[in-house]
């Protein structure tokens, strides 16, 4: 922990832009190495393995997170303007339905959307989380949009 404590921290917050989060992180990280050291194959250095392990850690957390921030957020909102219970309820099941269909999105363009869109990462940091590069993740954004708006036109058009 004294060795990479601190660059772990920093990579750790550098993904998940929040102090006490990346501490989380991190904690668990050397945790899962204690209790997996014995599976650790020596083919690289144990400081490129704990960042491996950060790293996933990071992308577990950002792809966890993110339907509990929208909803957080979108309820917030809802409630500090005035509505009806009618207008809240149906911005509810849109919200609902906008995430069943980003969840119905293949893996590779539904992850993109989620740290673009509802992270606010940009380009070059989803590229960082996912291990592509700045193109890839441009084009699966496009892609995924281009496959998420007609189901979500679909969706709110005829229901």
């Amino acid at each position: 922990m004294k060795s990479y404590g601190t660059e772990l921290s920093i990579l750790a917050y550098s993904y998940v832009k929040d102090v006490e989060v990346s501490k989380d992180i991190i904690q668990n990280v050397f945790i899962k190495c204690y209790t997996h050291y014995h599976t650790f194959e020596k083919r690289s250095s144990i400081k490129t393995w704990l960042y491996r392990i950060t790293i996933n850690q990071c992308k577990d957390y950002l792809k966890s997170q993110y339907i509990r921030r929208m909803f957080l957020q979108n309820s917030t909102m809802k409630q500090a303007s005035y509505h009806t219970p009618e207008t809240i309820t149906i911005d509810k099941l849109d919200d609902e339905q906008v995430v069943a269909e980003i969840m119905s999105l293949s893996k590779k363009y539904r992850e993109v959307l989620i740290l673009r869109y509802i992270h606010e990462l940009e380009s070059r940091e989803i590229a960082e989380v996912l291990s592509v590069s700045v193109e890839t993740v441009k084009t699966r954004i496009r892609r995924g949009k281009n496959k998420l708006l007609p189901k979500l036109r679909e969706e709110f058009l005829y229901d």
